[in-house]
């Protein structure tokens, strides 16, 4: 098994996962643009990801995520899909939320993760105790 990714090693494999789900597959400008990253910064991350196995990777020819990878990438859109459904209950601007959800995703265990999941299901099952801790909340001015 390779290594665990590091933090933006996982924004490229969760990008990378993305643009093949939308288009089919995934270049290294592509990768780029989406990232608003150089494209030597793409191709040299790409190599490290190669490297670890995570992906194939053939210059000038493209790139295809290895089972691994795609497992990655998978836990990684799932940690992210979760913090969005529980900020989303939380009643947060998707502005924020997106940026908390930048800042975050790549700092929280699992369990932690599994927790807020946990917590959003609890709230989304019971509406009058999310409600309620809406009201209770202070309001904290934006």
């Amino acid at each position: 098994m390779p290594p665990r990714p590091s933090q933006s090693a996982e924004d490229y494999l969760e990008r990378i996962h993305e643009l093949m789900e939308a288009k089919g597959y995934a270049r290294v400008i592509d990768i780029a643009h989406s990232l608003k990253v150089r494209q030597a910064s793409v191709t040299s991350m790409v190599q490290k990801l190669a490297d670890a196995g995570y992906l194939k990777y053939e210059k000038y020819r493209g790139l295809l995520l290895t089972d691994e990878g795609r497992v990655v990438a998978e836990k990684i859109r799932q940690r992210h899909a979760t913090l969005k459904r529980f900020f989303t209950l939380l009643d947060l601007d998707p502005q924020t939320q997106d940026i908390d959800i930048e800042g975050i995703e790549h700092h929280l265990s699992p369990a932690t993760v599994d927790c807020l999941a946990d917590l959003a299901s609890y709230f989304e099952a019971h509406p009058a105790a999310l409600k309620q801790f809406q009201r209770s909340r202070r309001k904290v001015p934006r």
